[in-house]
C-alpha cells in the first residue's frame, strides 16, 4: 500500500457510493466537503454560508441536526443550494429518520453514541428505501469505553473496530451504501486507523483529522495526516476540520490535493519568503492579489518573487509572474516579459488584470 521512493501510490480502488448526483469512490475525483457552523434551523444564514462554500469549490456540505427544528429546515435549504446536503446525527436516531423524510442526500451517524441495534436497523431500512447513503463516522473523542485501552485512551485499533462493528451491522441488514471515517486528533493514530479499515473493507474513505485546531495549526496537522494517507493512495472524500470560517476548510483541502497533483482548482501561488534583497512589499502585494483573485476556479500558476535569484526561473515557469526590483517589478505571461519597471504601487493591480485576461471572466464554481 505504501508508495516507493519514486512517487505517489496509485489510488486504492473503492466501491462507488452515490450522494445525489455526486459519486464518491469508484475512481471518481476526491470530493471536497465542509460543514456549516450556523444554526441549521436558521435557514437564511445556513443557505448564505453554503453559498460561500459553493463559491470556493465545496462539493458536499454537512449540517448539524441536533433537533427536529434543524431536520425540518432541510427541504428549504436544499431548494436554495446547488450541492448535495448531508445531515450530521448524534445520540438520537429519530433525527436521522426525520432527516431522511426531509430529503437529505446523505447521513452521518456516530457509532460512539448511537448504539441501539433496533434503532440503527430502522435508520438503515429508511435510508435504503430513500436511496440515502450512510457515513459511519467514528471519532476518537466519542469512542466507547470498550474500544479504548486500559487507561481509557483511544487507539487506532479501537477506532477501526468501532467503525467495522457498525459496518457489519449495516451489512447484516443488507445495507451497503456506506462511506467510512475513523478520525482522531492524533495524526499517527488516525493514519494507522485508516490503514486498518482500508485493509478490511472496500467502502469509500472519508478522510479527516478531527478537532484539528485553528486555521493555522489545524491546517498543518491536517496537511500532515491527510498528506500521508493520500500519498499512500487512500481517500475518496475529505474534510479539513478547522476552528475557522468553513471557507478556509475548503481552501486548505484544495491546497493539500493540489500539492499531490490530485485535484487542480484555482491559482497555485509560488511566493518567495523574502529576504534582505527584496525591494518591494511582496507580502502585501501577494495578500492583495490573493484576495482579489479568490473567486478564480481555473487552474493557473502565479509566481510572485522578490528578486532575481530564483525569481527569473519561477516567473518564467508560471502562467503569470512577477520579479521584484527596487521599488518596481517586471511582469511575465507564460515566460515572456510583458512589462518592465512597473511601479510598486501598481503591481498588484497589473497582476490581477493579467490573471483576469487569462481566465477570461470572473468565475464561480
Amino acid at each position: 500500500m505504501s508508495p516507493g521512493w519514486d512517487g505517489l501510490a496509485p489510488r486504492l480502488k473503492r466501491r462507488a457510493v452515490q450522494v445525489g448526483p455526486l459519486q464518491i469512490g469508484g475512481g471518481a475525483p476526491i470530493v471536497v466537503q465542509s460543514m456549516t457552523t450556523t444554526d441549521t434551523a436558521d435557514i437564511s444564514r445556513t443557505v448564505s454560508q453554503i453559498g460561500s462554500l459553493e463559491r470556493v469549490g465545496c462539493e458536499l456540505v454537512r449540517v448539524a441536526v441536533p433537533n427536529l427544528a434543524a431536520a425540518a429546515a432541510i427541504p428549504a435549504i436544499k431548494e436554495q443550494i446547488k450541492i448535495p446536503l448531508a445531515a450530521d446525527i448524534h445520540f438520537d436516531p429519530r433525527l436521522a429518520l426525520a432527516s431522511i423524510e426531509a430529503g437529505v442526500d446523505k447521513l452521518r451517524i456516530n457509532p460512539g453514541n448511537i448504539t441501539d441495534r433496533v434503532e440503527i436497523s430502522r435508520v438503515a431500512r429508511a435510508a435504503q428505501a430513500a436511496g440515502v447513503p450512510i457515513r459511519v463516522g467514528a471519532n476518537s473523542g466519542s469512542l466507547r469505553s470498550m474500544f479504548r485501552d486500559s487507561a481509557g485512551h483511544p487507539t487506532a485499533e479501537g477506532l477501526a473496530k468501532s467503525a467495522l462493528e457498525e459496518i457489519r451491522l449495516l451489512e447484516d441488514l443488507g445495507f451497503s451504501e456506506i462511506v467510512v471515517s475513523v478520525k482522531g486528533t492524533d495524526v499517527p493514530m488516525t493514519v494507522e486507523a485508516y490503514r486498518q479499515v482500508a485493509s478490511r473493507v472496500d467502502y469509500p474513505l472519508h478522510l479527516g483529522i478531527t478537532e484539528a485546531g485553528t486555521a493555522w495549526d489545524g491546517a498543518i496537522r491536517s496537511a500532515v495526516g491527510l498528506g500521508i494517507l493520500l500519498w499512500e493512495g487512500l481517500g475518496d472524500t475529505l474534510r479539513v476540520s478547522l476552528a475557522a470560517d468553513p471557507v478556509e476548510e475548503v481552501r486548505v483541502a484544495y491546497e493539500i490535493l493540489r500539492a499531490l497533483h490530485l485535484r487542480e482548482r484555482g491559482i497555485a501561488y509560488r511566493v518567495c519568503p523574502t529576504c534582505g534583497r527584496t525591494g518591494i512589499d511582496l507580502i502585501g502585494i501577494s495578500g492583495v492579489v490573493r484576495a482579489e483573485l479568490a473567486d478564480v476556479a481555473t487552474p493557473l500558476s502565479v509566481a510572485l518573487m522578490g528578486c532575481v535569484v530564483n525569481g527569473l526561473g519561477e516567473a518564467t515557469d508560471a502562467d503569470v509572474g512577477l520579479v521584484g526590483g527596487r521599488g518596481s517589478g517586471t511582469l511575465y505571461v507564460q515566460g515572456k516579459v510583458v512589462a518592465k519597471g512597473v511601479p510598486e504601487a501598481g503591481l498588484a493591480v497589473e497582476i490581477v488584470r493579467l490573471v483576469r485576461e487569462r481566465v477570461g471572466r470572473k468565475e464561480s464554481p
